[in-house]
């Protein structure tokens, strides 16, 4: 059975982080960032490993963070790194560990989005819109191979989304426990008729071998 995690997954830029943490607040959950609990692991930011490690030491780290916290069961919303899903390994466990959420969004909302940013290692390059344009082409894929549920980010304020996630996400689990309790039931009830079935079965042949004593 799944855990209760939450993953946010996406694009740089969709906003992970910032609905991770209304999402968890209104949950009432741990919020994780995988790249800022890398950054707190290395002692460094990631540019910095991108430029001593390369992408694949990058990724390296970026796994063994997801596999620590996959391994402790109490619920977080995690919100993951765009490229988290590039290993089959990584889209393994968001898929067996919780309930995986593709926050999406256009390629003209991640390039208003990202025009600013100096902190993504892969968008330090003169010509920034052609690497979105090939992030989305080849990573959307597997966003959608992963997702459990997928919502547009561009188009609602990041709190009434998180609050959209989390109605859905109550009304899953109020949906689950319904149907747990009533496999439960029909379980007993199928028990207690072969009990009962065994033990009028049990009577009978005593009944029977009594008959034949007289």
């Amino acid at each position: 059975m799944k855990s209760q995690h939450i993953f946010l997954v996406g694009p740089m830029g969709a906003g992970k982080t910032t609905i991770g943490k209304h999402l968890a607040g209104l949950l009432g959950t741990a919020f994780i960032d995988v790249d800022s609990e890398i950054e707190a692991r290395a002692g460094a930011d990631i540019q910095w490993i991108f430029d001593m490690e390369g992408e694949a030491g990058f990724r390296e780290r970026e796994s063994k963070v997801l596999i620590d916290l996959v391994a402790d069961k109490q619920p977080k919303v995690i919100a993951t790194g765009g490229g988290i899903i590039l290993s089959g390994d990584n889209r393994g466990i968001l898929q067996s560990s919780g309930l995986v959420v593709y926050l999406s969004a256009t390629f003209e909302q991640l390039v208003e989005r990202t025009k600013r940013d100096k902190t993504r290692p892969l968008l330090q390059v003169d010509d920034r819109e052609a690497v979105i344009k090939q992030l989305i082409e080849t990573r959307s894929p597997l966003y959608h191979q992963v997702a459990d549920l997928v919502f547009p980010s561009g188009s609602t304020q990041p709190l009434k989304l998180a609050k959209k996630l989390a109605a859905k996400k109550k009304a899953e689990e109020t949906a689950k426990n319904a149907t747990e309790k009533a496999t439960k039931a029909a379980e007993e009830a199928k028990n207690k008729s072969i009990e009962e079935a065994k033990k009028a079965g049990d009577d009978s042949k005593k009944q029977s071998e009594q008959a034949a004593k007289e």
